[in-house]
């Protein structure tokens, strides 16, 4: 029978299509490349593909500026391309996602092109227009994530658009009926297509306040976040009225009732708003989104203590939904660097793949994590990133995450015949994949391994969580299903710890997950840097 809830505990590989793999030379990855790289994912041990967007676009934003939302652009392949990666996928076990940005288009969308022209065209309320302020400002203090204000002028309208993100990324008025049916209706194209999942970006940014009310200032000691510092003016306000309106839920019903017609197929939503855990209890449920995602754990905190408080917090704020943990993806720094520093050890990288997959809820692994790789130094003129330009060098960007993978430990990295679009990294070489797959110690095996083992790990996948009290920088929980208890031990240093685990009963430890284990005596434990422990709890 089929399993219409596959993706509880799932991992899901996050593929960055321009740098996953070129197939025709042309510098940038395609969905022909992923085809050809299938049995490479297939054999980490994940449940699902996430390919970023493929869709016809300025690449503005690389994809998330949408010009066309039933059309493959020309650079990735075609829709019989996006085909056959379902087919083959499918024919491998792997489920496929696919990313939905629903919130704006791009600014040369024929619908944004119609709406601009006058303001009496079929589409004029297709997009958020607002009238200028008596001294020709912007109609309010809203500021984009991308920094500056979230207003451009239209002289064809004499009026200012929205654009929550760069100004060629005008954002839809989710208001209009109109704009929601013909949202949906873009939807169901891509499920007709096969797909096994929907991942909706900054999919709380669809509605905003109809008053279009101020957002109030923040205090200096606020200004934080991911990629959010105090010298981007986003930071600088609590943003109640440009996004994370109380009308998206209704939205996100239709959405479900959408997917309810395609069983098995999931749903996971991209939430940054000002309570993030709020927001994701809000969004999650039996009649919303199937799970959620948001950036708690794409900071630089790092502590044991950062990460049982971000469990806790959303544990006790959605006791029933569904959430989805991810510690890299393609807009923050690679976790080895953000967590672990400079010349810090592929060791770790493994260590906190592990750690994420061993937590209640599904996975994203972003491409690269399996095998430790850093954070890339792209030099100025290498740039692509309209963030990370704008930003030099405060905040350099998203370039440094998104460098090709490498595929092979010469010139390239086998990644293109062509020049690539960004730099491959020197320092990726002796990480690539063609190394790693002859190293049995690897951590391209070691967390092949570890997958393979948490397969047989029921309650690894689906079971309760209970932190337990130890010091830093040692974490340690258990996972509870059937009468079934594994105690979960993580060494997040590189130098060994022990500690008096307060756990009642026997424990018997579980070898075979591939990672430098730890020993047990009693309650009493001793674990290698970088090491874990996995036993019964009987």
């Amino acid at each position: 029978m089929t399993n219409n809830r596959w993706w509880q505990g799932a991992v899901i590989y996050e593929i960055y299509l321009r740098s996953f793999r070129d197939s025709n030379g042309d510098g940038v990855g395609d969905l022909p490349g992923v085809a050809q790289q299938l049995d490479y994912v297939a054999s980490l041990g994940v449940d699902c593909i996430w390919i970023s967007p493929f869709y016809r676009s300025p690449m503005a934003d690389f994809g998330y500026d949408v010009s066309d939302y039933r059309a493959v652009d020309p650079m990735f392949g075609t829709l019989a391309d996006f085909d056959h990666v379902v087919e083959e996928a499918h024919r491998r076990g792997l489920k496929v996602m696919i990313d939905q940005v629903i919130s704006h288009t791009s600014a040369e969308h024929p619908w944004f092109l119609e709406s601009r022209s006058d303001r009496d065209n079929p589409r004029s309320d297709w997009y958020v227009w607002a009238d200028a302020r008596a001294d020709g400002s912007p109609p309010n203090n809203w500021q984009s994530v991308f920094g500056g204000p979230a207003w451009r002028w239209e002289p064809r309208r004499r009026q200012y658009y929205l654009h929550n993100f760069l100004d060629a990324q005008p954002d839809l008025n989710f208001h209009n009926p109109q704009v929601q049916a013909a949202v949906l209706e873009n939807l169901r194209f891509w499920l007709d297509r096969g797909i096994d999942g929907l991942r909706l970006d900054a999919i709380n940014f669809c509605f905003h306040d109809r008053l279009l009310r101020d957002n109030p200032p923040k205090p200096k000691q606020q200004r934080t976040g991911r990629g959010f510092s105090p010298d981007n003016p986003y930071a600088y306000q609590y943003h109640w009225y440009n996004n994370t309106q109380p009308e998206n839920l209704v939205f996100l019903e239709r959405v479900r009732q959408l997917l309810d017609d395609y069983p098995g197929v999931v749903s996971l939503g991209e939430i940054s708003a000002e309570d993030s855990f709020a927001t994701m209890a809000q969004y999650v449920g039996e009649t919303r989104l199937h799970m959620a995602y948001s950036f708690e754990l794409l900071t630089d905190q790092n502590s044991a203590a950062h990460i049982r408080q971000t469990v806790q917090a959303l544990e006790q704020q959605m006791p029933h939904g569904w959430p989805c943990w991810t510690l890299s993806n393609h807009d923050v720094v690679r976790v080895l660097t953000r967590w672990g520093g400079a010349n810090a050890s592929p060791r770790l990288a493994t260590l906190l793949s592990a750690m994420v997959c061993s937590l209640r809820g599904s996975v994203c692994i972003y491409q690269g994590e399996e095998l430790g790789l850093p954070e890339v130094e792209v030099p100025y003129a290498a740039l692509r990133d309209p963030f990370g330009i704008a930003f030099w060098p405060n905040f350099k960007g998203r370039d440094g995450c998104r460098t090709p993978m490498p595929w092979r430990d010469s010139p390239g990295g086998g990644f293109s015949t062509g020049i690539p679009w960004l730099p491959v990294a020197d320092e990726h070489l002796p990480l690539a994949v063609s190394r790693q797959e002859s190293e049995a110690d690897s951590p391209l095996n070691r967390l092949r391994h570890f997958l393979r083992w948490r397969r047989e790990q029921p309650a690894l996948r689906s079971g309760k969580i209970r932190f337990l009290d130890v010091r830093e920088p040692v974490l340690a929980f258990q996972r509870r299903l059937d009468g079934v208890t594994v105690l979960a031990v993580f060494n997040l240093s590189a130098e060994p710890q022990r500690a008096r685990l307060p756990v009642s009963g026997q424990t018997r430890l579980l070898e075979g997950h591939g990672l430098a284990s730890g020993r047990m005596e009693g309650h009493e434990m001793e674990v290698p840097g970088y090491g874990v422990i996995f036993a019964e709890v009987t």
